[in-house]
């Protein structure tokens, strides 16, 4: 039997000038089982802490030399000592001197005499809540990456892009410079990536960022600059960056754009460098990327514009036969044409009863039974067919259509709700979808709340998910917000949890019930980061006491771990698609406990 890993000694530095209380200090910790290291004074306690690295520091105040507040001061500038454990003692207990205690950086504040019998416990206290914080942390500044990379390629994300690319241009206007947005989406990547395998396709996209990452020169740079300097930068100060937005899609953005030759030259050798073949075990793909142009200023002075105008250019040239690139120019519009006819179509099947609900259940761990729906909007149009909601419900929030649409949704839970309960079925929760647009509305309290009063749906039936990005625009306004919304009796979701960056100092005060993991996540779960990524946030699920749920769960490998992790509630394709609503009665009385039962045994 192999013998568990001894955990390490905590390392406290002891610095006073008196030698009889080190020794008692001593006595004490190492009675506890720590290690000790010494310092006689300011100077040497300074000295020991970047040569030893404590885990804690006992620091006396009045030293010969630099004086412990001092020292404290000294040891908190320095990024190693950021967040170390610090407690001072001294023999002054007037309010002053703790003051001061504390503005130093001093974690807890003792004055003498020192209660030896009590100190080794009181120490062992601060290390726990040190481990404690410093294990949040790691957690937080893992979503901070998150917020700004994508995890699959560590290259920038669509926000990141965003908020660079803007700061791009008002340098560009201020220097009245030109630059190009190449906007970059691979063809027939879902076809590739649905017949070698998701695992192989995202293999497939690491490749494709270091092609990219390689094959752009120095000089075809994103400046990535401030706005405090964007007025004031050496021309030599240049380096290359892309941007994954997401699936398929990554961009490159030249600044300092002299000559548009340059730019064809750089799309060309992109298009040329990514078509390769991608040696992946047993095959060998080929995949083309066609590529969109926008040019700055003439094709947009903003963000949102340069972008929109490169992803239409991108489309013309796939209509053009794929593997080549086009710049953009105002006959590419009939896109927006049909936009617009997508728009109008939408307010037509909003009147007409094109829409319909779907639900798709969301599992207890524990007990194996369904216990809360998701409700998923569906579009039949009469003549296209079946409609994505990737394509109409970003037009219904563009126009604010999502308003309507969202407040039909709420129609349609709280009459499928009556019905349900008419069947004496167990307890359940539906999940409804709040959009940024309606949450952002200064009345959607009193619109919720008309719509309890008159639907008479029971508040604990509902649980609304709010994405990340929405609470956290306004984090102080929207936690009253949130506190009016959950004393109506509703739960409240963060949906797609770890896409966005909540802070933790924001989360813990949210009046929410749920963290659901982005299906991306649970995707991703065949590589270390992503299985680490989804337990970190399960942890910290547990650790504000807030239920976990997944989504997108497809595999019984994903099963397994998820259930191993004890995440709360499991969703996905592998207990079941998106019902029509006179099955859900079915759902609710169907019990998945062997199929988990199953999957933790294999």
């Amino acid at each position: 039997m192999t013998p568990a890993t001894a955990q390490p000694k905590a390392k406290i530095l002891v610095s006073d000038d008196d030698m009889n209380v080190r020794l008692l200090t001593r006595q004490c910790l190492e009675a506890e089982g720590m290690t000790v290291v010494e310092a006689a004074d300011g100077q040497q306690a300074l000295e020991a802490f970047l040569r030893e690295r404590p885990d804690l520091i006992f620091l006396d105040v009045e030293m010969p030399g630099l004086s412990g507040l001092e020292v404290c001061r000294r040891i908190r500038e320095m990024p190693q000592g950021e967040n170390i454990p610090i407690m001072i003692v001294t023999g002054s207990d007037d309010r002053k001197s703790i003051d001061e205690g504390f503005e130093a950086g001093a974690t807890q504040y003792k004055t003498k005499p020192v209660n030896w019998s009590l100190l080794g416990r009181e120490v062992q206290y601060m290390l726990r809540a040190s481990n404690a914080f410093n294990s949040l942390k790691r957690q937080e500044d893992r979503l901070c990456y998150l917020a700004y990379y994508d995890p699959l390629t560590n290259l920038p994300n669509r926000r990141s892009f965003n908020e660079q690319l803007t700061r791009i241009l008002k340098r560009a206007q201020r220097m009245k410079h030109s630059a190009a947005l190449l906007f970059i989406d691979l063809d027939n990547f879902k076809r590739i990536n649905d017949s070698i395998g998701h695992g192989r396709g995202d293999r497939l996209l690491v490749e494709i960022a270091k092609r990219l990452a390689n094959e752009l020169r120095e000089d075809d740079a994103i400046n990535y600059f401030s706005d405090s300097n964007a007025g004031d930068v050496d021309p030599g100060d240049r380096n290359t960056e892309i941007a994954r937005l997401g699936g398929d899609e990554f961009t490159v953005v030249l600044s300092d754009v002299r000559d548009m030759r340059d730019v064809e030259s750089v799309a060309q050798r992109v298009i040329q460098t990514l078509s390769e073949p991608i040696s992946l075990h047993s095959h060998n793909p080929v995949v083309t990327p066609s590529i969109g142009i926008a040019m700055y200023p003439q094709d947009g002075l903003d963000a949102d514009s340069l972008v929109r105008n490169a992803d239409t250019a991108m489309y013309a040239a796939k209509a053009d036969g794929r593997a080549c690139f086009r710049f953009y120019n105002e006959e590419m519009n009939a896109r927006s044409v049909e936009q617009l006819k997508l728009e109008e179509d939408l307010r037509e099947a909003m009147r007409e009863g094109q829409l319909e609900l779907r639900y798709q259940p969301q599992v207890n761990t524990l007990t194996g039974r369904v216990v809360s729906l998701e409700a998923l909007v569906r579009w039949k149009h009469p003549v296209r067919g079946l409609i994505s909601p990737g394509d109409f419900i970003p037009v219904a929030e563009r126009t604010g259509q999502i308003i309507e649409l969202g407040e039909w949704v709420l129609a349609e839970v709280a009459r499928h709700c009556t019905y349900w309960e008419t069947l004496g079925l167990n307890d359940f929760r539906v999940c409804v979808n709040i959009s940024p647009l309606q949450f952002n509305q200064p009345n959607l309290v009193e619109r919720v709340r008309h719509f309890l009063d008159h639907s008479g749906i029971d508040p604990a039936r509902l649980e609304l998910e709010l994405t990340e990005s929405a609470i956290m625009t306004d984090a102080k306004t929207n936690i009253e917000k949130l506190r009016q919304l959950n004393e109506l009796g509703l739960d409240l979701a963060v949906d797609d949890f770890g896409t966005g960056y909540s802070s933790l100092s924001y989360l813990k005060r949210f009046p929410i019930n749920t963290l659901k993991i982005d299906q991306s996540f649970v995707a991703d779960m065949s590589s270390q980061d992503g299985v680490a990524i989804v337990d970190a946030i399960i942890v910290l699920a547990k650790t504000l006491n807030l239920r976990s749920i997944a989504e997108g769960i497809e595999t019984r490998d994903q099963l397994r771990h998820l259930a191993a992790q004890h995440c709360d509630l499991l969703q996905g394709f592998f207990f079941a698609r998106p019902l029509y609503p006179e099955d859900v009665p079915d759902a609710l009385r169907t019990d998945y406990a062997r199929d988990i039962a199953d999957a933790l045994r294999d």
